[in-house]
Parts: C-alpha cells; sequence; structure tokens
C-alpha cells in the first residue's frame, strides 16, 4: 500500500510564502512524475505544476514565476515553494504521483488528502 501525506498548508498574508511537502510511503519501487494540484470551493481541480523523475518542470501559466516544483528522490519527497501568494491562490492543494511497486508492474496514479492552503490577510 502506498501514502501521499501532504504538510505545510496554513493561513498566509498577500505577499507571503508556504512550503507544501509531499512524502511518499509504502511499497515503492520507483516514482515517476510527481505534481500539485489545487481547488479552490466552487471549482474544478486544477493543475499547478508537475515535475519528472529527472527534475523537468511544467507549471500553469497563473503561478509562472511565482511557484516553484522541486524534489528529492533519496526521500521520495515533492515540495511545491509558494511566494508572492495571492487571494485567488486559496485552494486545497493535492500532490499527485505514478507510483510503481515492483519492477513489471505498471505505474499507479496516486493522490494525497490534501492541505489547505488560505491567503487572506
Amino acid at each position: 500500500q502506498v501514502q501521499l501525506v501532504e504538510s505545510g498548508g496554513g493561513l498566509v498574508q498577500p505577499g507571503g510564502s508556504l512550503r507544501l511537502s509531499c512524502a511518499a510511503s509504502g511499497s515503492i519501487f520507483s516514482i515517476g512524475a510527481m505534481g500539485w494540484y489545487r481547488q479552490a470551493p466552487g471549482k474544478q481541480r486544477e493543475l499547478v505544476g508537475t515535475i519528472t523523475s529527472g527534475g523537468s518542470t511544467n507549471y500553469a501559466d497563473s503561478v509562472k514565476g511565482r511557484f516553484t516544483i522541486s524534489r528529492d528522490n533519496t526521500k521520495n519527497t515533492v515540495y511545491l515553494q509558494m511566494n508572492s501568494l495571492k487571494p485567488e491562490d486559496t485552494a486545497v492543494y493535492y500532490c499527485n504521483a505514478y507510483i510503481t511497486w515492483a519492477r513489471y508492474a505498471p505505474p499507479t496514479n496516486y493522490w494525497g488528502q490534501g492541505t489547505q492552503v488560505t491567503v487572506s490577510s
């Protein structure tokens, strides 16, 4: 069984910063692409950004230049550094990962439970 556990959410003032972490644990052979998504009240879940196992990143236009995704493959952890936060960044943030549990097994898509980020003065 594989789990993704997020941490680091909270309340921050506009213009502030937060760093989210997401650690994968359990039966893991390898981890492929990892990413962050968010869902604001009354809206659909949307992509924030992704990072490949080799470290290549991709971001939504709304967060480019403000958010940075990184990963530590030795810790099976992905991070989301959020700077210059805006009220419209308020949402529940979810991490996502494609994880293979054995050498010849197909990758399975996993989601974390979500962490709340609120940007407000």
